[in-house]
């Protein structure tokens, strides 16, 4: 890859901070020993080293993400997305939220764009340098169990906790057990004031209980969730259902159906 030169011994130095470089070193090539074109060569190799760093990081913070597919916020349509007082757009897009370790409930029907919106946040954060997990809530409880009778769980729920911004999504869609509750219980719980959630759901804080199977552990959760946390209302129609094959037009074949 070619780079382009960057005049200015003074770069140097904040340079070969990023890159760990010893103040020594630096001396002693400023010191007169180069010349001022191998200075700004070097400058610019410099720059390309952490350019070539910092998308690596991007790259593996997108890979341990475990998004299921590519979702941006451009041409994001906000039509449905009702915002509370508390919280703008520019305070989700540009993951200030994250920055205050606040919490996103993305509520509404099936099919209006929680999950979509959830993802291109994650792929977001991820593109500032920012740790994310991606999973759905049924995967989470049945990777929490299989890690628990594995005797592995200390070490699933540590690798959960590198993250700053953890998305859970589909809360609700398919009834948990107890056990499976208590397990996801801890993991909400221990992200309270330390790190950031996202959780999508089509089910009314009144019905978390019955997701969980205790009231008291759902009311419990539901007060860490909301201490520092948003509720983001969508409304609509599915947009999957309105761009259905099955509801397209179909050409006249002159057999009746």
């Amino acid at each position: 890859m070619a780079f382009t030169i960057d005049p200015g011994v003074n770069d140097l130095v904040g340079l070969s901070r990023q890159l760990l470089w010893s103040k020594a070193t630096i001396d002693v090539l400023r010191d007169g020993r180069a010349s001022t074109d191998q200075l700004d060569f070097l400058t610019g190799a410099m720059r390309l080293e952490i350019t070539h760093r910092d998308q690596a990081r991007r790259d593996r913070l997108y890979r341990q993400a475990r998004f299921p597919t590519v979702k941006t916020l451009e041409g994001f349509d906000w039509t449905p997305v009702h915002l509370p007082g508390a919280i703008t757009r520019d305070d989700i897009t540009d993951g200030g939220f994250i920055t205050r370790c606040e919490n996103l409930v993305l509520f509404g029907p099936v099919g209006t764009g929680k999950t979509h919106l959830a993802i291109a946040l994650g792929q977001a954060a991820c593109g500032r340098g920012i740790s994310v997990r991606f999973t759905t809530v049924t995967d989470l409880v049945l990777t929490l169990a299989t890690a628990k009778a594995n005797g592995t769980l200390d070490k699933l729920t540590h690798d959960l906790h590198k993250a700053t911004l953890l998305i859970l999504d589909e809360f609700g869609y398919i009834p948990i057990d107890r056990d499976a509750a208590r397990l996801l219980y801890q993991i909400i719980a221990d992200c309270y004031e330390t790190r950031s959630l996202v959780i999508t759901t089509n089910v009314p804080f009144s019905h978390w209980g019955q997701v969980l199977t205790d009231d008291q552990m759902a009311a419990a959760l539901i007060d860490r969730v909301a201490h520092h946390g948003h509720l983001i209302s969508f409304s609509g129609d599915s947009y999957r259902m309105r761009h259905a094959l099955m509801r397209q037009p179909q050409p006249a074949t002159g057999r009746k159906p």
